[in-house]
């Protein structure tokens, strides 16, 4: 296949433009949140509705400088992408590759080792408890993958996380990090933003020594569907930080 790393002035009308040009902001918000690690890391947003065609950033590219037009575009069926010149890095295409073949119904996939969610996912016990209002969203609402098994690069660990993720929104990743997916990249961002604040809350929380404030199950189940009411605020969240993406540094959407 080919895999397009540039495109004319004249495509950027179309809707996969628009896709790239969203994702791409995101890697670059990433970074204003201090989320990313060195090279590492990677998104992922299908373009095709069978969700097996899908945009990811190229190997090692840092996440400041990624633009929308040095986006991959890879086909999940294509046996032969790691073969080829610009192959994507090798536990990307393993982890990304294998959910978007899997799960056609996950839009966008954004796997990071956030400071907090990671140091939550060390933790013998990384459960995000219902302590506050942030943390109840997510209330029997993750997957727990606690099967960490090394650097993620063949298609059977892919395969693995998976079916570890499931109809699960959110995964934590023990020893590992956090995945999360959405139907756009803008509900991606909002559930990955709001998890990194949960597990802060978390993480310093327990940092007192104090026993936690647990939610009872029904209350913080209640305040878990309450946030399904905001679920449109996820588009206006991410307009906003592309508003100020696009004054301080507008090169992404190139």
């Amino acid at each position: 296949m080919e895999h397009l790393t540039r495109l004319k002035s004249d495509d950027h009308g179309d809707i996969e433009w628009q896709l790239r040009v969203d994702l791409a902001a995101a890697f670059r918000l990433a970074v204003a949140f201090d989320w990313h690690e060195g090279v590492g890391n990677h998104f992922s947003l299908a373009v095709s509705p069978d969700g097996k065609k899908f945009l990811m950033n190229r190997r090692w590219r840092h996440f400041s400088r990624i633009r929308a037009s040095d986006l991959l575009l890879l086909d999940a069926d294509d046996d032969q992408t790691m073969d080829a010149a610009d192959a994507p890095d090798p536990s990307a295409w393993c982890i990304h590759g294998r959910i978007h073949r899997a799960l056609p119904q996950v839009r966008c996939i954004l796997h990071l080792h956030t400071p907090y969610a990671t140091a939550l996912s060390a933790l013998a016990d990384p459960e995000i408890k219902p302590v506050d209002q942030t943390t109840a969203r997510y209330f029997n609402r993750v997957a727990y993958d606690m099967n960490y098994g090394g650097i993620a690069d063949s298609t059977g660990e892919g395969d693995r996380l998976a079916a570890a993720l499931g109809n699960h929104s959110t995964m934590m990743m023990a020893q590992h990090g956090v995945l999360v997916v959405g139907e756009t990249v803008a509900d991606a961002f909002d559930r990955l933003y709001y998890l990194e604040r949960a597990c802060r809350t978390l993480v310093l929380a327990y940092s007192t020594g104090q026993p936690l404030n647990v939610m009872p199950n029904d209350l913080a189940e209640a305040t878990a569907r309450d946030w399904d009411d905001y679920a449109a605020s996820a588009q206006a969240h991410f307009d906003e930080l592309k508003q100020g993406l696009g004054a301080s540094d507008p090169s992404y959407a190139t």
